[in-house]
């Protein structure tokens, strides 16, 4: 039924907030019953709640004012005193406070207890908290991460006495205890080239002292920094490079010996403070052997690649709920948006690419602990095609769902006082950090597979799951396994061929696509099994006709199976087998 065009201020759509981002959820949710077992997951259940409650609500505002009032450095205290502090806005402090200590997201895999559960736990459990907070403030997501990334590398590599000192500090809950945590890697000279770094470690009198300046160091007053330096007289390159840890207080309480120079202005993730280090012989500590630092540095990066892509994918669906509650709650020219068919196509074209990047963040989270837990080399390989694969496609989309959302909500998204803007600017981060597009892709290519050979680990599973879906047609399946096939040969002859280096994107996309293809379809059979659902058959039909297929430009794309994919994936209601096999037909 139309309605009177309103002409008062109720005639702009609501906002998110008051919404609950894990029970609007039913994605996140099925995924959750696929790869945590009954008893782990009916334990989260009711922390994911009130979670997603919060983050809908009282921490959605904190972060909006914790991102208009940003951090600020002194240089000195108020008795004159060369003491640098960074001053916060309260906001940012009660974001802390729900992060650290009220659901410990930066202790989920080092410390039991939390939450009442009697074990760590799994990374995917781990990652739908992730997910749900960074729906609400992204900037806070970077201090959690290399919190959680500096206690695994003293955890694995640290000594014993180091462990004593600093490991209990960066995995508890208490705030009044917590010790977060910081890695120092970039410098003017090496970003992307880590082996150009030109810090120095000097062993002066039985103490590690640095040397040297950092120029984008996040979290920038973290009380322990875990950073590459190259002893000196060590060799050029990456093999030159020792991990240390820095600790920011000496056991006296005064200032180690490096200062904060200034805080970065940002495009986003304004809440959080990044600067530039300056060290004149703070003392470090090593951890492992001085000639693999950057082998044992490398080793986190899987996990915080996976991080990278499940915090994008966060972005992209608070981007999305927003969307669909703008469509489901505006009229315009007498109909609600939610009706009109350019309208749904876009809510469509946002859908997908949510839904992609939350399908690999959970294969891949599982298959991350399947490597660290159960010590599977399969899933060693797995996972390393599949972090830097899905961190280059993940926080691309990113940016694309979050700024076509905005126009969703027309002019109005592009004030400040929505979080639009926000999610924006916080979205062009994820395809930078922990190494910009064209690097990722080329570790993809040329390194995952050309050097490792860990595509076929990819293709052997994604196989595997083609053949345990039933639910899907045979001609789908088919076309599935042809898609496999093509994408690791494309892959392995970019590799092998110096002269298609240029390749590396595309052959990089092209696999993100046909894993995330393989995977919806996967996740189709165990949610139909479940409750009689085969909706994400729809996406994974979708992902080969709009990402893996090359339309016609002179051609109409639409149609009635477009109408009858929207009609079945914009609405709530359950997917039969029969009518998924019709649709794909």
């Amino acid at each position: 039924m139309n309605k009177p065009l309103r002409v008062n201020s109720d005639a702009i759509a609501p906002d998110t907030t008051g919404l609950n981002f894990y029970t609007l959820d039913r994605s996140l949710q099925d995924l959750l019953d696929i790869h945590l077992e009954p008893k782990l997951r009916a334990h989260i259940e009711p922390h994911l709640i009130e979670l997603g409650g919060l983050a809908g609500g009282r921490l959605d505002e904190c972060a909006r004012l914790a991102d208009r009032h940003t951090p600020i450095l002194h240089q000195r205290d108020k008795f004159g005193r060369d003491v640098q502090t960074i001053e916060y806005h309260p906001a940012y402090r009660e974001l802390e406070d729900a992060a650290f200590g009220r659901f410990g997201i930066h202790a989920l895999s080092h410390r039991k207890g939390i939450m009442g559960w009697d074990d760590v736990y799994p990374a995917a459990a781990k990652h739908a908290f992730t997910y749900l907070f960074n729906q609400t403030e992204f900037g806070m997501g970077c201090p959690i991460n290399v919190t959680d990334g500096s206690a695994m590398l003293l955890s694995r590599y640290g000594s014993d006495d180091l462990k004593a000192k600093y490991l209990d500090g960066l995995t508890t809950t208490d705030m009044s205890r917590l010790t977060q945590g910081a890695q120092f890697m970039t410098e003017k000279e090496g970003g992307s080239d880590v082996g150009s770094l030109t810090t120095v470690a000097r062993h002066v009198d039985g103490q590690w002292r640095l040397y040297g300046e950092k120029w984008f160091c996040s979290n920038a007053d973290g009380k322990v920094a875990t950073l590459l330096a190259r002893p000196e007289g060590a060799g050029a390159g990456t093999r030159g490079l020792a991990l240390f840890l820095m600790p920011r207080f000496l056991d006296d309480g005064s200032q180690n010996a490096y200062r904060i120079v200034r805080l970065k202005e940002k495009l986003g993730t304004r809440s959080m403070a990044s600067g530039e280090i300056k060290f004149d012989g703070a003392i470090c500590y090593p951890l492992g052997r001085l000639d693999r630092g950057f082998v044992q540095m490398a080793e986190m990066v899987n996990w915080s690649r996976l991080s990278n892509g499940v915090k994008s994918t966060a972005l992209m669906r608070r981007a999305l709920t927003d969307s669909f509650h703008v469509a489901r709650n505006r009229y315009v020219f007498g109909k609600l948006i939610v009706d009109m068919p350019l309208a749904r196509r876009q809510l469509l074209k946002l859908m997908l690419p949510v839904e992609q990047a939350l399908s690999l963040s959970f294969v891949t989270a599982t298959a991350l602990d399947r490597a660290e837990t159960g010590g599977s080399q399969e899933a060693a390989a797995l996972v390393r095609m599949l972090t830097p694969v899905m961190k280059f496609r993940i926080t691309r989309d990113a940016r694309k769902v979050t700024g076509d959302a905005l126009e969703m909500r027309g002019g109005i998204g592009y004030v400040e006082e929505f979080a639009c803007a926000r999610v924006l600017r916080d979205s062009y981060l994820g395809s930078i950090w922990e190494g910009t597009s064209n690097i990722v892709a080329l570790d993809s290519i040329t390194r995952a597979v050309g050097r490792h050979h860990a595509e076929s680990a990819l293709a052997a599973d994604l196989h595997a799951r083609v053949g345990e879906t039933t639910v899907a047609p045979q001609a789908h399946r088919d076309r599935l396994k042809h898609a496999i096939d093509r994408a690791i040969a494309l892959a392995q002859k970019v590799a092998g061929d110096g002269d298609n280096e240029a390749e590396a994107r595309r052959a990089t996309s092209v696999l993100y696509h046909v894993a995330t293809a393989v995977t919806l379809a996967w996740e189709a059979q165990q949610t139909h099994e479940r409750r009689g659902d085969a909706r994400r058959l729809l996406f994974s039909r979708l992902v080969l006709d709009h990402r893996l297929s090359a339309p016609d430009p002179f051609d109409v794309q639409t149609g009635a199976r477009e109408t009858a994919f929207a009609d079945s994936l914009l609405s709530d209601a359950p997917v039969s087998q029969a009518r998924a096999a019709e649709l794909l037909a």
